[in-house]
């Protein structure tokens, strides 16, 4: 049996140069004897291409590849509607930093003839579930590959709440908010706010304070299946906000509990065989490529 015999292609839709590359992968897939299959709102964007197309929620049972063309905020939204299939995503950059996407545009067969070829390199990427509770009663949830952040929302106010760790008190804190992410979001918006790089396959999570009002309050790291339960204080005059990977939002009100906990399953993430995640850190991040002995 062909490997990867049907791909499903995801892509960011509001970048021509997106679509170009689109247009490439297609030509390049159906010439390789692929099946490829176009998420509905792309396929919109492509008037005339004859091929299979599903809705993004329905996208794993049409395919056993999903690729993702555009930046990191396209693969995430994509890890996010299809993270309930077993089926490995590969991401083709159209992006700025590109994390996840590794695959060059202008060197499509040369990178993925190989990958085609069954050379490749595959991990897996837990992600993160948010329930929040009011009354406790639900009222609103969400699911992150990066990261899951309390926040002020429109407010310039900063935050106070409660935060549990295995229903064992840790502290209350007052800042701009916390930022939960998973080492998949440590290169993220958790770096920004001076939470550490943590290897992909580490089984751990990390709290990062955003601007916290005690200057003693530094990011903790802990093990990947801790439950995580954040009180909104009371006394707090504003509304906050719970965003998913930046993309999904959620109000949250004084008393609300927000808990945080790993998602069952993950993503299957391939890269090209000589992937190096140290070799991403020094291009992305721009650190010091010379050595001395």
């Amino acid at each position: 049996m062909s490997l990867f015999a049907k791909v499903g292609i995801i892509a960011r839709l509001d970048n021509p140069k997106v679509l170009e590359t689109v247009k490439k992968l297609l030509d390049y897939l159906i010439k390789k004897g692929k099946q490829p299959v176009l998420e509905e709102n792309l396929s919109s964007m492509l008037p005339g291409v004859k091929v299979d197309i599903a809705p993004i929620k329905e996208l794993g049972d049409h395919c056993d590849l999903a690729m993702v063309v555009g930046g990191d905020g396209s693969f995430l939204g994509a890890a996010r509607a299809i993270c309930n299939y077993d089926i490995p995503v590969l991401g083709i950059n159209r992006g700025t930093l590109g994390f996840l996407t590794d695959i060059s545009p202008k060197a499509l067969k040369e990178e993925l003839d190989p990958i085609f070829a069954g050379e490749y390199f595959e991990e897996k990427r837990f992600m993160i579930d948010a329930k929040i509770t009011r009354n406790n009663k639900p009222s609103g949830e969400g699911n992150a590959l990066n990261d899951i952040v309390l926040h002020p929302g429109k407010s310039a106010r900063m935050i106070r709440f409660d935060m549990f760790i295995d229903d064992q008190f840790v502290m209350n804190q007052k800042s701009d908010g916390l930022i939960v992410a998973t080492p998949t979001g440590s290169t993220a918006y958790a770096l920004s706010a001076g939470g550490p790089i943590m290897l992909p396959k580490l089984d751990a999570i990390v709290l990062v304070p955003m601007h916290p009002h005690t200057l003693s309050n530094r990011p903790i790291v802990i093990d990947a299946n801790a439950k995580i339960r954040i009180v909104v204080c009371d006394s707090n005059l504003t509304y906050p906000s719970v965003s998913c990977d930046g993309q999904l939002h959620i109000t949250a009100a004084p008393g609300d509990e927000i808990h945080i906990a790993r998602k069952k399953g993950g993503i299957r993430l391939i890269h090209p065989k000589n992937h190096d995640f140290y070799d991403v850190c020094r291009t992305k991040l721009g650190w010091q490529t010379g050595y001395t002995s």
